[in-house]
């Protein structure tokens, strides 16, 4: 796909992926997904580097695990 993409088809892929995220996630998955594209301000990397630190490569696996299984409420 070469050269600009046109707001016009942009909008569309963006409101077939908004009908498709609808159809496959719950209310709050889908809100959570809203969550984390939406543009915020600030040192996002940082904020999480500094949210993160203290634990282990493990422990975020665990804790992805848990919310994959709706079990939310980390350490």
């Amino acid at each position: 796909m070469a050269g600009a993409i046109s707001i016009e088809k942009s909008a569309e892929v963006m409101e077939k992926t908004f009908t498709i995220l609808k159809q496959e996630l719950n209310m709050e998955e889908y809100l959570i997904y809203l969550q984390v594209i939406t543009p915020r301000l600030g040192d996002a990397t940082r904020e999480l580097q500094e949210k993160t630190k203290s634990l282990s490569l493990q422990e975020v696996f665990d804790g992805t695990k848990r919310m994959e299984r709706g079990v939310i409420g980390a350490r």
